[in-house]
């Protein structure tokens, strides 16, 4: 009986330690400066892709022809 009452206490104590562990890791997970500083990097990733790169500067030219276009009519 005690050996059962001992064992019942040893499963209790790693279970307490494994949710500790487990809030622990979502807490790392869910840091809100943590996950705005993915999306961050992910973002100038994306950026600094060559396809978005030229997309951006051909939409500048672009949109300076028509400004110039503009001024001079």
């Amino acid at each position: 009986m005690a050996g059962d009452t001992e064992r019942i206490e040893k499963d209790i104590a790693q279970a307490r330690e494994d949710l500790a562990k487990t809030l622990d890791q979502l807490a790392v997970k869910a840091n809100p400066q943590r996950l705005a500083d993915d999306v961050k990097t992910k973002a100038l990733a994306i950026a600094n892709t060559p396809a978005v790169k030229y997309g951006a500067a051909g939409v500048g030219v672009l949109v300076l022809v028509v400004v110039i276009r503009k001024i001079l009519r």
